[in-house]
C-alpha cells in the first residue's frame, strides 16, 4: 500500500499539490489552535483556580516565542532545507499538544504552550518558502491564495468549534484535537517534502540571540503597555532593551560572514514595501476584530451566538476571496490588487465607525468589506514578497513575512487599545453610551487612516519588473549560501 502511494506521489503534477497539502495542513492547524484557545480561557481559569493575569500567559508566551523565533527558523531552513524544520515543527507541536492536555497546573500549561510555540514557529516560518520552492511563478499566487483560504478557515472555525469542544469535553479537548492532525501532518510531510543539500555555513548564534531578545521585549512592551502604563519603569526598560539588543544585532549582522538577515534584501523596494504594508494590513484588521466583540457583546448586549455569527462574516468573506485573488496575482499586477485590497479595507473600517446607530446591515457590510479587502491583499502581497527574494533567501523571506503578521497583530491590539482608552477619557463628560460610541468611532477612523497609508505604500512600491531587476542585482552580491 505504501509502495503504491509512493509511486503515486512521484507524478510531478500531482506531487506539487500533495506537497502543498502539507503546508495547508500546517497553517490550518496553527491558526485553528491560535483562535481556539481564547474561548477556553475562562474555563482554564476556573479549572486551575488561578487569576486572569496568570492565564493570559497561556496566550502571551505562545505569541512571544513564535514571533521571536521566526527569523531564526527561516534562516535554518535556508541552511539545512525546509523539510527538517517543517517536520520537526509538526512533531514538537504534536508532542506539546499532548503535554498541554495533561498539564497538572497553570505553570505546566504555560511551559507546554512555550514548547508548542517552538513547534508552531517552525511550521509557520517556512510554509511560504516551501510553496515558493514547489511552484513556478505562474502558479505560486494560486497556491498562496489557497493557503490564505485555510488560514481564514482556521480563524473562522476556532471560536465555534472550540466552544463546542470545551462545553462537551472540557478545555483539554482543544489540545487533544491537535494530536491526530499533528501525527498525520508529520507523516505526510516526511513522505512528501524533498530533501536538499545542506549549505556549508556557520549558524549566526549572536544574531539569533540578539534578535530574539529584541523582538520578545518589543512585543511584550507593546502588548502590556496599556495595562502596565506606557511611562512605567518596566515598559521603558523593555523598550530600552529592545533598542540596545537591536543595535547589537545590526552590528553583528553587518560583520558576520553568514548573517541571520542579509540587509541587502531591503534594497529591493518591492520586498521592503510589501513587508511594511503586510504589517499595516494586520494592524488595521486586528483593530477591527479586537474591538468589535466589545461593541457587540458588552455595549449592544447581543447574544454571544449572534455576535459570533456576525464576527464570522470577516473570515468567511476572506476565505472566498483569497484563492481568487491569489490566482489573479499570477496574471495581474499584484501592486494593483494589494492597493485595491487596502482601499476596500479602509472603506469597510469607515462604515464600521458609524457605531452611533446599530444596524445588522452596516455591521455585516463593514465586516464583509474588511474580509474581501484582506482576501484581495494577502495572497498577492505574499506572492510579491516571495517572488522578490533571491532563491537562497526564501526561508528568511518566509520568516520575515510571518514576523510582520505577528507584529501587526500585536500593534493592532496595542494601538487600538491606546487610542480607544484615550478617546474614552476625552469624552468622559458625556454619558457612557455616547462616550463609548465616539471613542470607537475615532479608533476606527485612525485605523482607516493607517490603512490608507498602507494603500499608498502598496501603490508606490513598483511592479514585479522592478522586483526582478532588484532581485538580479542583489543575487550578484555576496549572499550567504550562493
Amino acid at each position: 500500500m505504501l509502495h503504491l502511494l509512493a509511486n503515486f506521489t512521484k507524478v510531478p503534477v500531482i506531487r506539487k499539490w500533495l506537497i502543498h497539502s502539507t503546508t495547508v495542513l500546517g497553517v490550518f492547524m496553527s491558526t485553528l489552535d491560535a483562535s481556539i484557545v481564547n474561548i477556553a480561557m475562562p474555563e482554564i481559569t476556573n479549572y486551575f483556580h488561578t487569576t486572569i493575569n496568570n492565564v493570559e500567559w497561556v496566550v502571551m508566551i505562545y505569541l512571544l516565542l513564535i514571533s521571536s523565533l521566526l527569523l531564526t527558523y527561516g534562516r535554518l531552513g535556508d541552511m539545512y532545507g525546509h523539510r527538517p524544520v517543517f517536520i520537526s515543527g509538526f512533531a514538537i507541536f504534536t508532542i506539546a499538544s499532548l503535554s498541554n492536555s495533561l498539564s497538572p497546573n497553570i505553570w505546566a500549561l504555560i511551559a507546554s504552550r512555550a514548547l508548542q510555540a517552538i513547534g508552531a514557529g517552525a511550521i509557520l516560518a517556512v510554509v511560504q518558502a516551501i510553496v515558493a520552492d514547489t511552484f513556478l511563478p505562474s502558479e505560486r499566487g494560486k497556491a498562496i491564495g489557497i493557503n490564505a483560504m485555510f488560514v481564514s478557515l482556521g480563524l473562522a472555525a476556532g471560536p465555534s468549534f472550540g466552544g463546542y469542544l470545551v462545553q462537551t469535553f472540557g478545555w483539554q479537548s482543544i489540545f487533544t484535537i491537535n494530536i491526530p492532525i499533528g501525527i498525520i501532518g508529520t507523516f505526510w510531510a516526511w513522505m512528501l517534502l524533498p530533501t536538499k543539500d545542506k549549505k556549508t555555513q556557520k549558524f549566526d548564534f549572536g544574531g539569533a540571540i540578539t534578535i530574539f531578545i529584541s523582538l520578545s521585549t518589543f512585543l511584550l512592551a507593546l502588548s502590556h503597555g496599556q495595562v502596565w502604563g506606557w511611562g512605567s519603569l518596566i515598559i521603558i526598560s523593555l523598550f530600552f532593551t529592545t533598542l540596545v539588543s537591536f543595535i547589537i544585532f545590526i552590528t553583528i549582522e553587518t560583520k558576520c560572514q553568514y548573517p541571520m538577515v542579509n540587509f541587502m534584501l531591503f534594497r529591493n523596494r518591492v520586498f521592503l514595501a510589501s513587508n511594511v504594508s503586510a504589517m499595516i494590513n494586520y494592524l488595521t484588521q486586528y483593530t477591527v476584530t479586537f474591538l468589535m466583540p466589545f461593541y457587540l457583546v458588552n455595549f449592544l448586549v447581543l447574544p454571544t451566538k449572534i455576535s459570533g455569527y456576525l464576527m464570522s462574516v470577516f473570515p468567511l468573506t476572506m476565505l472566498l476571496t483569497s484563492p481568487v485573488a491569489g490566482a489573479l496575482s499570477d496574471r495581474l499586477n499584484s501592486r494593483l490588487l494589494t492597493s485595491i485590497g487596502m482601499v476596500v479595507i479602509c472603506t469597510g473600517t469607515i462604515i464600521l465607525s458609524h457605531t452611533e446607530s446599530f444596524s445588522y446591515l452596516i455591521i455585516t457590510a463593514g465586516l464583509a468589506l474588511v474580509g474581501i479587502g484582506t482576501g484581495l491583499f494577502l495572497a498577492p502581497n505574499n506572492n510579491a514578497i516571495m517572488g522578490s527574494a533571491p532563491k537562497n533567501q526564501i526561508g528568511v523571506a518566509s520568516g520575515m513575512l510571518a514576523l510582520m503578521r505577528n507584529i501587526g497583530q500585536v500593534m493592532g491590539v496595542a494601538v487600538s487599545g491606546a487610542v480607544f482608552s484615550t478617546q474614552l477619557a476625552r469624552y468622559s463628560y458625556l454619558n457612557s453610551n455616547a462616550s463609548f460610541t465616539l471613542a470607537l468611532h475615532d479608533t476606527y477612523l485612525v485605523a482607516a487612516i493607517i490603512g490608507a497609508i498602507g494603500a499608498i505604500i502598496c501603490w508606490s512600491r513598483g511592479d514585479q519588473q522592478t522586483a526582478n531587476i532588484s532581485q538580479t542585482r542583489i543575487s550578484k552580491l555576496n549572499f550567504p549560501g550562493k
